[in-house]
C-alpha cells in the first residue's frame, strides 16, 4: 500500500510504494509537517491514479533516483529522471521482491487448503486454471488495477455457460471473483499495497423462483418409481437431504433406535467428503413413512456395502445415470414438468410450512445455521407457523395418504 512516512532520523518525508514488482522509498527535502504532509500525500494519490491508469512516468516525478537504471535491469522500469515536487530532494529506492500471481498462487493455495474440503480443492484449483491464471498469471500482484479486474469481470460475464446458448450466470462470476479477492487481498496485506478489488462490487443475481413439487406429485412419484427406488423418492421428499447427502448416506449413520438420520458425509463429484458446511452436520428426525422406506430399503441395499442408496455392485448412485435413466423419464412418463433433484429438497420444505411446523425447527432439519434463508426462500410458502416439532407433518401426511401411512 502506498504511504507516506518520516524517516526518524532526519525527520523528512519520503514515498513509500511498489511499482512494477520494485518497492520505491523516495526520498524528500521537506520537513515532517502538517502542511508538507498534506501536499506530499496529494502528490501520493495523483501516483496512485496513474498507476491504476497506466500513465504513471516515474521520470516526472523523482529526477534523482538511482531506481529507474537499477529495476531496468530487474523488471523494466523505465529509464530517466524529471522532478514533482519541485525540491530537487535526494532520491533512494529499495527494490523488494514481489511475486507473480501465479507464483504467489502456490503459496495462498498451501497456506488455505488446509482448511477445505476435498471437493472445494478440486472446484477452486479448477476455477483458479480456466479463469485466473490465464489473464493474471504472469502479472506481479502489485501492478494489477481496478481497471484490469473489472475488464475481467466484464469478460468473464460473456464467456459460455454449461448449457448452449448461455453465458456464465451472474453467481457464478461473483464466486470467480470472489476468489481472485480474496487472493489479492492477502497478498496486498503480505507485500504493502492497496488491494485493486477494495471497489469492485458483485453483480446482482437475479432471484430464483423456487419449484417444489405438491404433496399429491410427490407421492405420485414416489408409487410410480422403480421399486429399488421408492425409498430413495421417500426419504428425498420427507427429508430435505441434499442430492450428495442422501448419495453418501451409510448405514452406520441410520439410528433406527432413535429414528434420526445422521448426516455426517457427503458424496459428490464422484468423491466421498465432509458436508457442504459444519451447520449441514446435524440429525434429521425420521417421520413413520421415512423410517418405514429405510427399513425396507435394509432389506434391499444392506447387504450390497455400506452405502443406503446404491448401484448392484453397492456403490453409489451416479447422479448422471440417475438423472438420465431415472428422473427425467419418469417425470416425463407423469406429465411433470422437468426441474432439478433438488426441488426434492425445496418440496420437504414447502410442506413442514404448509403443515404449520416451527421455522426453527425445519431450519435444524435442512442443516441452516438460523431461520433467516428459511423466510427469504420460502416466504410466499410461511403459514401462521405455530408448531415445534414434526408431528404436524405426520398428520398432513395420515390426512392425505391414509393406506400409506405406516405401511
Amino acid at each position: 500500500m502506498a504511504k507516506v512516512r518520516a524517516r526518524p532520523e532526519t525527520g523528512k518525508l519520503y514515498f513509500d510504494f511498489f511499482y512494477r514488482g520494485a518497492r520505491c522509498r523516495e526520498q524528500t527535502d521537506l520537513p515532517d509537517t502538517p502542511a508538507n504532509r498534506k501536499r506530499v500525500e496529494a502528490v501520493m494519490r495523483r501516483i496512485e491514479t496513474e498507476m491504476q491508469q497506466g500513465t504513471f512516468d516515474y521520470a516526472r516525478y523523482f529526477p534523482n533516483s538511482k531506481l529507474p537504471r537499477r529495476a531496468a535491469e530487474r523488471n523494466g522500469v523505465a529509464a530517466g529522471v524529471q522532478t514533482a515536487l519541485g525540491n530537487g530532494g535526494a532520491a533512494e529506492a529499495q527494490l523488494a521482491d514481489v511475486p507473480t500471481f501465479a507464483t504467489f498462487l502456490d503459496i495462498w493455495l498451501t497456506e488455505n487448503e488446509v482448511r477445505w474440503r476435498r471437493t472445494t480443492k478440486k472446484l477452486r484449483r479448477e476455477t483458479i486454471q480456466l479463469h485466473l491464471v490465464p489473464t493474471f498469471g504472469e502479472r506481479a500482484v502489485n501492478t494489477i488495477t481496478r481497471a484490469q479486474l473489472l475488464e475481467f469481470r466484464a469478460t468473464l460475464a460473456k464467456r459460455p455457460g454449461k448449457r448452449e446458448g448461455t453465458t456464465i450466470s451472474p453467481k457464478t462470476v461473483n464466486e470467480v471473483m470472489a476468489l481472485l479477492m480474496s487472493i489479492l487481498g492477502e497478498a496486498a496485506d503480505r507485500y504493502e499495497f492497496r488491494n485493486p478489488g477494495e471497489r469492485v462490487s458483485r453483480l446482482k443475481v437475479p432471484r430464483k423462483d423456487i419449484q417444489p413439487f405438491s404433496l399429491a406429485e410427490a407421492l405420485q412419484i414416489i408409487e410410480k418409481a422403480r421399486a429399488d427406488y421408492r425409498g430413495y423418492f421417500t426419504v428425498r421428499f420427507f427429508t430435505g437431504m441434499r442430492t450428495g447427502e442422501v448419495h453418501g448416506l451409510k448405514w452406520k449413520y441410520v439410528d433406527f433406535e432413535r429414528r434420526q438420520i445422521l448426516v455426517r458425509e457427503s458424496f459428490t463429484q464422484g468423491e466421498q467428503d465432509g458436508t457442504k458446511t459444519d451447520g449441514s452436520m446435524r440429525e434429521i428426525d425420521m417421520s413413520q413413512r421415512v423410517f418405514d422406506a429405510l427399513k425396507a430399503q435394509e432389506a434391499l441395499t444392506r447387504h450390497l456395502g455400506e452405502y443406503v442408496f446404491c448401484s448392484r455392485t453397492g456403490l453409489p448412485i451416479d447422479l448422471h445415470n440417475f438423472l438420465s435413466r431415472v428422473w427425467n423419464p419418469l417425470l416425463d412418463h407423469l406429465g411433470l414438468a422437468r426441474r432439478r433433484p433438488y426441488q426434492m429438497r425445496h418440496t420437504a420444505a414447502t410442506l413442514w410450512l404448509a403443515a404449520g411446523e416451527n421455522p426453527e425447527w425445519i431450519a435444524s432439519q435442512l442443516g441452516h445455521t438460523t431461520t433467516e434463508m428459511l423466510f427469504r426462500v420460502y416466504s410466499r410458502f410461511v403459514p401462521n407457523l405455530t408448531r415445534k416439532d414434526g408431528s404436524a407433518f405426520e398428520r398432513m401426511l395420515v390426512a392425505n395418504d391414509p393406506k400409506g401411512a405406516g405401511s
